[in-house]
């Protein structure tokens, strides 16, 4: 069965509707009738969606995309392919923000956890075998796999679904996510909140409606107190296998992939991508919109703030080759050990 998803979309509506909602103007030869059905990002849009351009390193994207308007500022207008209607606006992500909130007018109304005085939804389906402790909340339609077992406290969120013998530890709580079988959630674990996304401006900073959801593939375990946001437009994804310490923080739109391991204190910027079996040291972190090559190595307390290769070996702040930060380190050391000898000889100097 097709999951119904958590947000209910309005329209369709006319591309002039969408226009005054987002405070853009419509491209010369453009049909102000066209009818749009949903907000999408460059790469997943066709002819009857929106979508949007801001930042010059999707241009790329923006050459292949079929959505059928895209909100772009003045200078971009002539890169839009064939058949996508511009929308000019001066902020295109303010202009995204605004659309956001067209097609999903409850995208920022907290999600029902649930539906009555029974800690227990009577339309959530649980199978044969699921343990839900006391204190514990399990919202409308939600469904929860045989062998599974909800500690004291935890809240699952309206139309959660859990796959078999998983563990959700005590006060952990899950919205907008799809999980797999065998997950072991750890106590405090806050997972499918809304991703940290603002339209910045001087007049004040616009809250982006947060539509996608958190996917958790099988095997994958999750540390007490991390944090995981549910996707802008795409999932937030962590792959099969995977193994997540205590207290990470994992943003918006990142793609975790199989068998990875992210130890404690780490934090992953939105919209990036980790390959297979990549580790990330304790107090580690990555920008966001950048890749990380299977099999990479990311040193403690190390951030690299560009794309990695696969198979790296990365250490310090910008995170660099481990074998280049060791030879600029002793080098720093020879220099610091000169400067002291003739700060010894000449102290006068």
């Amino acid at each position: 069965m097709e999951h119904p998803g958590f947000f209910e979309r309005a329209g369709p509506f006319a591309l002039a509707d969408v226009a005054k909602a987002t405070g853009s103007d419509i491209g010369r030869g453009a049909d102000a009738q066209q009818m749009i059905e949903d907000v999408r990002p460059l790469s997943d849009a066709g002819p009857r969606h929106v979508s949007f351009i801001e930042n010059k390193k999707y241009l790329e994207q923006l050459n292949a995309t079929a959505a059928g308007a895209c909100l772009v500022a003045p200078p971009v207008v002539d890169r839009l392919p064939k058949g996508t209607a511009p929308l000019i606006c001066k902020q295109p992500y303010h202009g995204f923000a605004h659309a956001l909130r067209l097609f999903y007018p409850t995208s920022l109304q907290p999600m029902v956890a649930a539906g009555g005085a029974a800690p227990i939804d009577p339309s959530a389906m649980l199978e044969d075998g699921v343990i839900v402790e006391p204190g514990a909340i399990i919202g409308p339609g939600a469904q929860i796999g045989r062998g599974t077992r909800i500690a004291a406290g935890a809240v699952i969120g309206a139309r959660v679904m859990i796959g078999r013998d998983c563990y959700i530890g005590a006060l952990a709580t899950i919205t907008h996510a799809l999980l797999g079988d065998r997950i072991i959630i750890h106590s405090g674990v806050r997972m499918g909140q809304d991703g940290f996304g603002f339209a910045m401006g001087r007049a004040g900073h616009l809250k982006v409606p947060q539509i996608g959801r958190v996917i958790i593939q099988d095997d994958v375990e999750i540390g007490a107190n991390t944090t995981i946001d549910r996707g802008a437009l795409k999932d937030t994804i962590i792959g099969e296998g995977s193994k997540i310490d205590n207290l990470v923080q994992i943003g918006h739109n990142v793609v975790v992939g199989r068998h990875c391991v992210i130890v404690a204190l780490s934090g992953i910027s939105g919209s990036t991508e980790l390959g297979d079996f990549v580790v990330m040291g304790g107090q580690s972190g990555a920008v966001g919109h950048i890749k990380i090559g299977s099999g990479a190595q990311i040193g403690g307390a190390s951030h690299p703030t560009h794309d990695i290769p696969a198979g790296a070996r990365m250490f310090g702040t910008p995170a660099k080759p481990i074998r280049e930060y060791g030879r600029e380190r002793a080098l720093l050391k020879r220099l610091a050990a000169i400067d002291k000898d003739r700060y010894r000889d000449d102290p006068e100097d």
